[in-house]
């Protein structure tokens, strides 16, 4: 999801800057909604589970796009299924140019010896760099925001969305400081806090964060993306872990805090338009070898509460300076 996301701002930037160009996004249905804020673009919804499944699939895929005009390919995911598809692309002489992920040097960020610890280029950038070897060089500064208008519902408090989980273990803020997160902003009847997630395990343990609370609402479950979108939207600050529902924020024009734990935004998956100030990471002085992973999905002993340094007092300051 976040993958997705952060291509939005770079497909917004590209039909602002060359309207006689028509665009045409491949991904899952699900993520229709995101395109949906970008009228121009023409959205085609792969099914990976029947019409386009496997190597014929795609290629069929590949048949509908050359069909409907497509003369180029921006490949903005470079892994496998892509891969195959450019292989199509370049076969029938067609222009292809995919994004380069600098996976050697995310490895050189990540590892244990002799670790390079420096920012690497954002996927902003890498993006806008796939339409500039294309021909199109953009501008991502100074974005313009769709305006998803208000919510249904009148808004006197101070909106807070947070967003307490991700795709893995390490870069979920531990729940019981979450608690204290959500407990402490709660306290402040100005404030209303939406709690955002998915899937029956999840839903279930935020309704038990909201037990008490008249002020915080548990929208999981409860809502359709694009409901959620135009919720997000409307927000005052959004709380993220490094994860999708930080990335859809930025793309709304919400404000995004984000917590860090095995993975860091040097790695590039910093939320558009926000600045380094509003990623708070854990200690590297008390756990010199973060980050240890790019994507979080790498266990390393010892490290299992290098987010604990991340107090609740400082989340909670730092989410007041919006307020």
């Amino acid at each position: 999801m976040g993958d997705v996301a952060m291509t939005v701002p770079v497909i917004r930037a590209f039909v602002e800057q060359y309207p006689d160009v028509k665009i045409t996004v491949v991904s899952r249905p699900f993520f229709k909604p995101f395109f949906d804020t970008i009228p121009e673009v023409n959205f085609l919804g792969i099914d990976l589970d029947k019409k386009h499944k496997g190597f014929l699939g795609l290629f069929r895929l590949f048949q509908e796009l050359r069909d409907s005009g497509v003369d180029a390919l921006a490949d903005l995911h470079n892994v496998l299924r892509s891969k195959v598809l450019t292989f199509f692309f370049k076969l029938y002489n067609l222009k292809v140019v995919t994004v380069d992920k600098d996976r050697a040097v995310k490895k050189a960020l990540t590892r244990a010896k002799n670790k390079m610890y420096r920012p690497l280029p954002s996927m902003i950038l890498q993006h806008s760099q796939v339409f500039r070897q294309m021909g199109f060089p953009l501008q991502t500064e100074n974005p313009t925001f769709p305006n998803l208008g208000v919510f249904n519902e009148a808004k006197t408090q101070k909106w807070i969305g947070i967003a307490p989980f991700a795709q893995y273990d390490s870069k979920v803020y531990p729940l019981d400081l979450m608690q204290k997160v959500i407990d402490d902003l709660a306290q402040n009847q100005n404030n209303k806090v939406f709690l955002f997630g998915g899937g029956n395990k999840e839903i279930a343990l935020l309704d038990e964060m909201t037990q008490g609370k008249t002020n915080v609402v548990n929208v999981a479950g409860k809502a359709k993306l694009p409901h959620e979108m135009k919720i997000i939207s409307n927000l005052d600050v959004m709380l993220s872990m490094d994860s999708g529902n930080g990335h859809i924020a930025a793309m709304l024009g919400t404000k995004v805090i984000t917590l860090w734990g095995a993975t860091h935004p040097y790695a590039g998956f910093m939320p558009f338009n926000q600045p380094l100030e509003n990623c708070l990471t854990s200690d590297r002085t008390k756990y010199p070898l973060l980050p240890t992973s790019v994507y979080g999905n790498k266990i390393v002993e010892g490290y299992q509460d290098a987010m604990r340094t991340i107090t609740p007092e400082m989340v909670v300051e730092k989410v007041n300076e919006f307020l």
